[in-house]
């Protein structure tokens, strides 16, 4: 990819924990940084402070509700509209399973099971419509950050409709976000675009690990460095289709590794996301 001070860089969930950190980072290195946020006010501040720390001007802030299929086109079609490339997608916002006494199943605002929804679905859709930026700006890189919490989809029960856990929402809809990389790394072969997934580092110091564990293990800063290792990192050129736990390269759960599960699962995805096949490439 380009020099970190000359790309332009797209981070969901930015507003907050290790988005906003990677966001400030990057920044400091003079990227063009796009932060993602649900919210006005948090996205202003961000962009604000990020921006006063750094005292880099080139922030600016996009709003979208991942439990919305809708949204996420539109911000697709917004950061298309307003940039002429993207060097780097980070796919970092997210649910956590909740609190672990009272975690009950909610659905999104298209009627799937939330968590799936947000960790998962919405970054498959925004990424497959970001691809023709994201090819014209090769070599660049999509980072999925994942989770080494992972457990295998049930294809019968894709949205825990039985007997639903939060836990279990959360780990089905990590591995799904690795699953995904794989795939699309398959799918971008030849075109300069890289995919990788992390696990950036355990129970890290957020909002989200604190309120589902009630305590930490780990700095928000050591999940950063992992997180933009693989977003600029000249050493990850033309690196694809790895998982990586912190700053080494991992294995994943097995269902990742099942080309037919993972098949399974994109063409799932394109069914539930609307997406035409040819434009899911």
């Amino acid at each position: 990819m380009r020099d970190v001070d000359k790309a332009v860089i797209l981070i969901t969930g930015a507003t907050d924990g290790l988005g906003r950190r990677v966001a400030r980072d990057l920044a400091a290195q003079g990227a063009t940084v796009l932060v993602h946020g649900r919210n006005r006010e948090r996205a202003e501040a961000a962009v604000r402070e990020i921006g006063e720390e750094t005292e880099n001007d080139g922030l600016s802030y996009y709003l979208a509700d991942l439990s919305s299929l809708e949204e996420m086109r539109r911000l697709a079609e917004e950061v298309s509209s307003d940039h002429e490339r993207l060097d780097v997608l980070v796919n970092n916002a997210g649910i956590g399973s909740g609190p672990s006494n009272g975690s009950s199943r909610r659905e999104s605002k298209d009627g799937f099971e939330l968590t799936f929804a947000v960790n998962y679905l919405s970054h498959f859709l925004l990424t497959n419509m970001l691809l023709p930026l994201l090819r014209g700006s090769a070599p660049a890189r999509v980072v999925n950050v994942a989770s080494a919490g992972q457990a295998p989809i049930d294809f019968d029960d894709v949205m825990l409709e039985r007997g639903y856990d939060g836990w279990r929402a959360y780990t089905q809809s990590k591995l799904a976000q690795v699953m995904f990389t794989f795939s699309l790394a398959e799918r971008l072969k030849g075109s300069g675009v890289t995919a990788n997934a992390l696990h950036p580092a355990s129970l890290m110091d957020t909002k989200m690990v604190r309120e589902s564990f009630g305590y930490t293990l780990s700095t928000v800063e050591e999940g950063a460095a992992a997180a933009e290792r693989l977003a600029v990192s000249p050493d990850l050129e033309g690196v694809s289709g790895r998982y990586f736990d912190g700053q080494r390269e991992a294995r994943a759960k097995d269902q990742a590794y099942d080309r037919r599960a993972r098949e399974r699962l994109w063409t799932l995805s394109e069914g539930l996301c609307g997406l035409a096949r040819e434009d899911a490439r």
